[in-house]
């Protein structure tokens, strides 16, 4: 099912004075970018894309300003014919009695602030983005660990929760418990965040539900985090673990974004917390172009080449 955003909620969240009386604020945006009026106001176009805010600034306004009345209806009506779901009005421009008749006609709902158009089109593009973004719910733990979101996977009582209490304790972040909401916002970007219900609470075993930010501060706690690496806990298997120089990152796919996967076996006495912050630092060593594999086989070498 699609997504979309109610327009009285963008009024609501962006502070927006609506300028039509007859406006149906009902209406709903399904497209993430706000678009500006191009060709569409210089020549008659066959198609424009639907479900979009567009966004007049100072520079449309001031040519529409230019333009005859006839000129100005031709225009107006290029975009109006595909009944966006509403128009903003940026940079506080006024003279806007001809746009407001168009608009009341229709029941289009003509919008305006006085926030310039690069800073409105910043904002309201961030904002519909994470509200439209795809997104899909899984069973895990969301942190984030030194700035690296990690989320953390396995069965059911191998101890999701429990490590994320131990990294929230080492001053980490938490982001979600037991469900996690994975959002898209780009073919490369995968957002962490929770669904509202389980904000700020951990489900501890012996001990129930805690909130972080109440027994650990409000640092302990963030909304949303880029996914980085996906980390699998599960159980030991004897014999598995080998002394490698370098593990090899494998990855797991979401809604087709490809996120680096990594498992952590647990045994009693592992740092589990430990190892996590490890894994974290040594992506981020790794993202840096250092391997600590490659420092090392490179020391071999020197010390072969001056034996001979």
């Amino acid at each position: 099912m699609d997504k979309s955003i109610k327009i009285k909620q963008i009024i609501k969240r962006f502070q927006l004075s609506v300028l039509t009386e007859t406006a149906d604020l009902s209406r709903e945006i399904t497209k993430m970018k706000a678009r500006r009026p191009g060709l569409e106001f210089i020549e008659y176009i066959d198609f424009l894309p639907t479900g979009h805010i567009q966004v007049l600034g100072e520079n449309e306004i001031k040519y529409l300003h230019s333009l005859t009345e006839k000129e100005r209806d031709a225009r107006i009506n290029n975009i109006v014919q595909y009944d966006p779901p509403c128009i903003v009005v940026t940079d506080g421009q006024d003279g806007l009695k001809y746009l407001t008749k168009y608009c009341e006609e229709l029941a289009i709902p003509l919008l305006w602030t006085k926030d310039s158009n690069y800073e409105f089109n910043g904002k309201i593009d961030a904002y519909l983005t994470r509200r439209l973004a795809p997104e899909i719910a899984v069973h895990g733990v969301c942190l984030n660990v030194d700035g690296v979101g990690v989320l953390l996977r396995g069965a059911s009582g191998v101890g999701k929760s429990e490590t994320a209490h131990s990294l929230i304790g080492k001053g980490h972040r938490l982001i979600a418990d037991d469900i996690v909401v994975l959002k898209k916002l780009s073919p490369e970007t995968l957002l962490g965040t929770h669904n509202q219900t389980n904000k700020e609470l951990l489900s501890l075993r012996s001990v129930g539900l805690v909130n972080v930010v109440r027994m650990y501060g409000r640092k302990a706690f963030q909304d949303e985090t880029r996914i980085a690496l996906d980390i699998e806990l599960t159980k030991w298997e004897k014999d598995s673990l080998y002394n490698d120089l370098e593990v090899e990152m494998k990855s797991t796919t979401y809604m087709d974004v490809a996120v680096p996967h990594l498992q952590i076996q647990l045994k009693p006495g592992r740092d589990i917390a430990g190892l996590i912050e490890a894994a974290v630092n040594n992506w981020y060593l790794k993202k840096q172009g250092y391997s600590a594999a490659e420092e090392f086989k490179e020391r071999i070498m020197d010390e072969m080449s001056s034996d001979h």
